[in-house]
């Protein structure tokens, strides 16, 4: 998910990753959309030894996750993507036509630890 820090013209990109049963956020990066951002949160879930990771179509993701367990379907992000929405609607900073934005990364990063793990 994008969302701004500061001004407009610097977003930065929230990746999360969602257990499928429970809905939790399992781990979270924010940064920009590179290979290195992705990998914080894909390491943390490799760990575990899942039987399955559903994600959108990006590039990055071949090379960071084993094409055995990794899936890209249809209906595989409906649940992210929902979380998304109820997220920008309880967190101001993150709508898209606002005024509201964070003024600091670790202002952000703090906002979003108490929203995932409160």
């Amino acid at each position: 998910m994008r969302c701004y820090l500061k001004r407009k013209d610097k977003p930065i990109w929230i990746v999360y990753a969602m257990e499928r049963k429970t809905k939790r956020v399992v781990s979270f990066s924010l940064g920009r959309r590179t290979k290195r951002t992705i990998q914080y949160v894909t390491n943390s879930l490799l760990l575990s030894t899942p039987k399955a990771i559903y994600t959108d179509g990006l590039v990055h993701y071949k090379s960071l996750i084993n094409k055995v367990i990794h899936r890209v379907t249809r209906f595989g992000t409906n649940q992210i993507e929902r979380n998304n929405l109820s997220m920008r609607t309880h967190l101001k900073r993150l709508q898209r036509k606002t005024i509201c934005f964070s003024r600091s990364y670790i202002q952000l990063q703090c906002v979003l630890r108490i929203y995932f793990w409160s």
